[in-house]
């Protein structure tokens, strides 16, 4: 069948593609507009393959919206094409309004069109699956059950804000003209490729660097981390037959950390793999001023999900993190040249890439 993903290049998208490039015989078709995240490289096997086409485009062009399914009449859309950095949304959310609230609506329409015009078992096989991140369901406090797919929204940020609007917009399209559209919500993504702006890359990179490793307020707040491997084959069950129309599927791991002990596990890992002779990196833990509206934590239950999806994560926090640091060790050469343009300067990232 032939797949379309939107945001194939950013830091998610890029490991579906890698995926579903290396476990099916699916045609992927990447929509992606190549803003300052977006990384050929990360397409590893796939750029260049036979089987990727690479449409530059920006959903909220709806004449190439249109174009692309008219072109290549996808039976799969994977939408994960958003603005995503939390700190970007603080300082200016208008892009995120365009993108991911009016983007989306773009594409739903595009798809919308493409999917009533097809007929019988074309049209009853059609599925567009929605990308979304558990900031869209407020804070948790300390013992607060994890939030599931009956939690109320309550977005706290700009960035978490377009990205529930965007998830109201799926359920409408949904329920008013029966689109067979579902989403998923997942917790905080790491793993290779992942854009320097946040936590982990930022935190690792700094302290190879000998550099100051900000950590915001006192490092109590509580994420629940998800290796991207994991995440991209659970989107990738969903999207080719696991999800049903109409339903939530929130996807975890079940590995709560607060930022502060991510931060130490970086230094302490790094320490062994490539110790500094300066000493201990802990000493670099600097303190910042916390940043508007952060929440406090997020958790996923995603028992649902694995039984729907016949899924679970399989990497457990220190082994994946490791793996991570080993690869960014390995590759400077991709991640220099970004450090060096200072797109994230020194600030600290604490939100999900897409």
């Amino acid at each position: 069948m032939t797949i379309l993903v939107t945001g194939g290049l950013g830091f998610i998208g890029s490991a579906v593609i890698r995926r579903l490039i290396r476990t099916t015989d699916h045609v992927i078709v990447n929509v992606d507009k190549e803003t300052y995240a977006a990384s050929h490289d990360a397409l590893e096997e796939a750029r260049g393959h036979r089987r990727h086409i690479h449409l530059k485009a920006d959903i909220c062009d709806a004449e190439a919206m249109h174009a692309a399914f008219a072109q290549w009449k996808p039976e799969v859309v994977m939408h994960l094409a958003a603005e995503s950095h939390v700190d970007r949304s603080i300082d200016g959310p208008a892009e995120f309004i365009r993108t991911n609230v009016v983007g989306t609506q773009v594409l739903l329409e595009a798809a919308r069109a493409h999917w009533s015009a097809l007929e019988g078992a074309a049209k009853a096989a059609f599925r567009f699956h929605h990308i979304s991140t558990d900031e869209v369901f407020g804070a948790l406090d300390h013992g607060d059950p994890p939030f599931d797919a009956t939690t109320p929204y309550d977005p706290r940020s700009p960035y978490s804000a377009s990205k529930a609007a965007s998830d109201h917009l799926v359920r409408a399209w949904q329920h008013t003209y029966g689109f067979p559209a579902f989403v998923s919500n997942t917790t905080n993504n790491y793993g290779p490729w992942q854009f320097p702006e946040k936590l982990i890359p930022l935190v690792s990179l700094n302290a190879l660097e000998g550099k100051p490793l900000p950590v915001y307020g006192d490092g109590s707040n509580v994420r629940d981390w998800i290796h991207v491997d994991d995440h991209a084959e659970a989107l990738c069950l969903a999207a080719l037959g696991g999800g049903k129309p109409g339903e939530t599927y929130c996807i975890g791991p079940r590995q709560e950390r607060t930022n502060l002990e991510v931060v130490k596990a970086i230094c302490a890992t790094l320490d062994r793999l490539r110790p500094d002779p300066a000493g201990p990196r802990e000493r670099l833990i600097t303190f910042v001023k916390d940043r508007p509206g952060h929440d406090f934590r997020y958790a996923m239950d995603p028992s649902r999900a694995e039984a729907a999806l016949g899924w679970r994560a399989r990497h457990d926090f220190e082994t994946g993190l490791e793996a991570t640091l080993r690869w960014y060790l390995d590759h400077e050469s991709w991640w220099g040249p970004i450090r060096a343009r200072r797109y994230a300067g020194e600030r600290l990232g604490q939100g999900k890439s897409a």
